[in-house]
């Protein structure tokens, strides 16, 4: 009986080669276009977050200030106007402004500094504020403003 060799071939030819790298690279690109994205996303999510509570915390300093009123000096009633003035309970404190400066929301009380609610990061613009007190009710205000987030 003769025996016979079998020939065994460890390596790979061009078109295997060539297979398996074109795989690689597809599944390699996939991924990195999927990851990009949930990047983007997860920036762009986190961005609207801050812009909102950011927008939400002068909303609530504003209302606050106003609910806690004893008088609104401008605007009058039924006008609207691009800056808030009341009167507090707290004398030092009048009158208390809210006004748009720089693209920042600044509230002073009194005779003191102006202080901003919003951060560097932003940009106010469109601020706005209605007086719509009914005769023989407390003040009423409508807040507009339009919060932009910098890049």
């Amino acid at each position: 009986m003769k025996k016979q060799k079998i020939k065994i071939n460890s390596g790979f030819t061009l078109i295997e080669l060539l297979l398996y790298v074109s795989l690689s690279g597809i599944i390699l690109l996939s991924t990195s276009i999927f990851l990009t994205s949930l990047l983007e996303a997860r920036v762009k999510n986190q961005t609207i977050a801050t812009v909102e509570q950011e927008g939400a915390q002068v909303m609530e300093a504003i209302n606050q200030a106003v609910r806690n009123a004893t008088a609104i000096n401008s605007p009058a009633t039924g006008m609207s106007a691009t800056s808030l003035s009341i009167n507090t309970t707290i004398p030092a404190n009048n009158p208390t402004i809210f006004d748009l400066s720089s693209g920042t929301i600044k509230i002073q009380e009194g005779a003191g500094p102006a202080v901003s609610l919003t951060s560097n990061r932003s940009i106010v613009s469109g601020l706005n504020f209605q007086n719509l007190t009914k005769p023989f009710t407390s003040g009423n205000i409508r807040t507009l403003f339009i919060l932009t987030h910098i890049q």
